[in-house]
């Protein structure tokens, strides 16, 4: 009963009353029959097309010559006969793939499922869900992760079908389109099976169904009964969309947006549909208000998730752009809140490799797949954001300009580049939790946030380092959301995270895979940046571990030495002793390992990369692990659904309090302590950093001997 209790607080202390009621209010209708009552199972032919639209006529012949006038991203194909900044066979070769069913999920692994797929089998674990019981008769649970089985039916091969067919015009391409929703719907009648359950996932199939629906519009296989058929069924899908957006909303994330702008895409491109101007304002009432919710004013997004915040600002793109060719754009904060989440989004980007740091849930949404980037590449999401925004360019030539040709027309990759564009020097965002600390080849990005919305991940003070392209110290991801122990949504958790975990206790208390409590808040304590030399300085804590017994801080400091250096001091205090364990996550490359001075060399392709990791004053347990088979160390997932080799590197010491020093950097280097101070030596450069542990872990910073660098403030 006093657990029952203590979660019941909880609870109405992170979420609200009034999401507590909405979500107690929601179970009962779930529970009761209502919602299926609301939402019967039915056969597409029990309502014909007719019964959507007013006033056109519902004659197939006439509707489509009508349906054809409708305002799209493209009138006309993209012309690829002549050159571009890219290999156009890439996606002649996937397309030819996806037709003998050889599919990509999430981006990455390719699975044997036929074309058509059984739209109803995890593929990763041969599991089947049942396909004539009503959605909310469906469990997520019990078939492995069900985010295998919506991943065919989001329709993403639509986008690398239309892309193909207009490098080549060969018309296997949209008969394969029409056939695969043909099948789709013989095989899922409204509201009954899996594919039901989720209006975002219904949003998502509307929009690839559309850039379908578009793409193919002049080919031979594209008849008046086909257009008519996939056009009633947009209408099943924006009813279920509206009927149950309530419930998105309430989950605080991107399902709201994304929802809305299923409703806002369907009321603008048929508005010959009885309720279209209904969708079309519900949509741009409910897309207003949750962007203005969800994106924080200094461009951080609500779901601390790097990945979430791609997938946001696509479902933007979408829509803006939508509105601006069909006359109706949408309200002007929404465009002021879409270009901060795009600068915030453009700081944290790697400009060597592309990528950004793999922060937070990443479930492998990408929901405009129309590049031959890699998934982890976000070029094309930034390049397509900073057009809509400017008309200009951030980058220069190369294949994220194909959104451009599809999203803004033929002449929209030979746009302007714009001058100088490079990240700033240090990213400061308050809200949302976020810093970064810059250097001639070599970056890190801090996480410190006072969460003000539901945590993603267990990872306070945790550090990204990213050199030359490669990320050295790394996130783990999230790899599956459903699956057996420890792959439970398991890369969550603090332990995989590079941070320092106490007594093998997460920073927050994980109640279920996505729902943490006692939050873990974040504050930022200082910042120093030199004005005549490299030297950098950040320091924060978080209060995740007052909630012990006996309470502990954690405190950290990241110095930037110059000539791409690093020193991370961690520094943890408490009454009484406490398993304090320090842990770095590196990729997978040929590695060098002494135990015995706690040192990691790496052989890039960039050459040598070193990390030393020691415990001042004291001695502990330190270990390296990868791909261990029985636990979630040594691994990470770049990719949904995918797990790659790791190694992982912590370090353990038993005390009341601790300090533990990690010095990363490309050079030879060595590392001297004595009682409260730190000595640095690589190449011909020397810090001696003296350290204060009152109002700050760092007092100041001598280099080569002679000068003096005062880093308090």
């Amino acid at each position: 009963m006093r657990n029952k209790l203590k979660l019941a607080r909880q609870i109405w202390r992170y979420l609200g009353p009034a999401w507590v009621v909405f979500r107690l209010k929601y179970a009962i209708q779930m529970r009761s029959g209502w919602l299926r009552r609301r939402m019967p199972a039915f056969e597409w032919q029990a309502r014909p097309l007719d019964d959507w639209l007013s006033p056109v006529p519902a004659d197939p012949g006439v509707y489509q010559t009508w349906v054809q006038r409708g305002r799209f991203f493209f009138d006309i194909l993209p012309d690829f006969s002549s050159d571009v900044p890219w290999n156009t066979q890439n996606v002649v070769e996937e397309a030819n793939a996806i037709l003998v069913g050889r599919w990509r999920y999430f981006e990455h692994t390719v699975y044997e499922v036929g074309c058509p797929p059984d739209w109803h089998l995890n593929p990763m674990t041969g599991q089947r869900i049942a396909a004539d019981r009503h959605w909310t008769q469906i469990s997520d649970f019990g078939q492995g992760d069900i985010k295998l089985i919506w991943e065919a039916s989001r329709f993403g091969v639509v986008y690398t079908l239309v892309r193909a067919y207009a490098v080549t015009r060969d018309e296997r391409y949209p008969d394969a389109f029409w056939t695969l929703v043909e099948d789709w719907a013989k095989k899922n009648p409204p509201h009954q099976g899996a594919n039901w359950k989720c209006g975002q996932e219904a949003t998502f199939r509307v929009m690839a169904w559309c850039f379908g629906l578009h793409g193919f519009a002049q080919a031979a296989r594209s008849t008046p009964e086909r257009f008519a058929q996939l056009t009633g069924m947009i209408a099943v899908h924006a009813e279920r969309i509206e009927r149950n957006i309530a419930y998105a909303r309430s989950l605080k994330n991107n399902h709201g947006i994304s929802e809305a702008v299923g409703l806002w895409t369907v009321g603008q491109l048929f508005p010959m549909f009885k309720r279209a101007a209904i969708w079309r304002e519900k949509g741009r009432r409910i897309i207003q208000a949750e962007v203005d919710r969800q994106v924080y004013t200094d461009g951080a997004y609500v779901q601390h998730s790097l990945n979430y915040h791609r997938l946001m600002l696509h479902d933007l793109i979408w829509a803006l752009r939508l509105g601006e060719i069909n006359g109706d754009r949408l309200p002007q904060p929404v465009y002021a809140k879409f270009e901060k989440a795009v600068e915030f989004l453009y700081q944290l980007l790697d400009m060597e490799s592309g990528s950004v740091p793999n922060y937070g849930a990443n479930d492998g949404a990408l929901i405009l797949p129309l590049n031959n980037c890699d998934y982890v590449d976000f070029r094309p999401v930034l390049q397509a954001s900073h057009y809509l925004l400017k008309k200009k360019k951030w980058f220069g030539p190369g294949p994220w300009d194909e959104d451009l040709m599809w999203l803004f027309g033929l002449g929209a990759s030979d746009g302007e580049v714009e001058p100088a564009a490079q990240p700033q020097a240090d990213l400061t965002a308050l809200l949302g939790g976020y810093y970064t600390l810059r250097d001639k080849h070599s970056w890190v990005m801090l996480r410190c946030a006072p969460y003000h919305d539901r945590p993603s991940h267990a990872d306070q003070l945790h550090v990204d380092l990213w050199w030359r392209g490669i990320n050295v110290a790394c996130d783990a991801g999230a790899y599956l959301y459903h699956a057996e122990s420890p792959w439970d949504n398991g890369l969550a958790a603090t332990r995989v995270h590079n941070t320092v975990m106490v007594d093998g206790q997460d920073q927050m208390w994980r109640y279920s895979r996505f729902l943490w409590l006692a939050w873990a808040q974040g504050k930022i304590l200082h910042r120093f940046r030199s004005q005549t030399s490299d030297l950098g300085c950040w320091e924060g804590q978080h209060d995740g571990y007052r909630r012990l017994t006996v309470p502990a801080v954690h405190q950290r400091g990241v110095l930037r030495l110059g000539s791409d250096h690093w020193l991370i001091v961690d520094e943890l205090s408490s009454a009484s002793e406490h398993d304090y364990r320090l842990h770095w996550l590196f990729p997978d490359l040929p590695y060098q390992w002494d135990e015995s001075r706690g040192i990691l060399a790496l052989d890039t392709p960039q050459g040598h990369y070193q990390a030393h990791i020691m415990a001042m004053g004291t001695t502990g347990s330190i270990s390296l692990v990868r791909n261990d088979e029985n636990s979630v160390h040594g691994w990470r997932s770049r990719y949904y659904a995918h797990k790659e080799p790791a190694v992982s590197v912590s370090l353990t010491v038993r005390n009341p309090n601790a300090r533990f020093l990690t010095l990363f950097g490309p050079a030879e280097s060595s590392l001297q302590v004595s009682e409260n101070e730190v000595l640095v030596q690589w190449a011909d450069q020397e810090a001696r950093i003296m350290l204060d542990g009152q109002r700050s872990l760092v007092r100041a910073v001598v280099w080569n001997g002679n000068v003096k660098e005062e880093v308090q403030e």
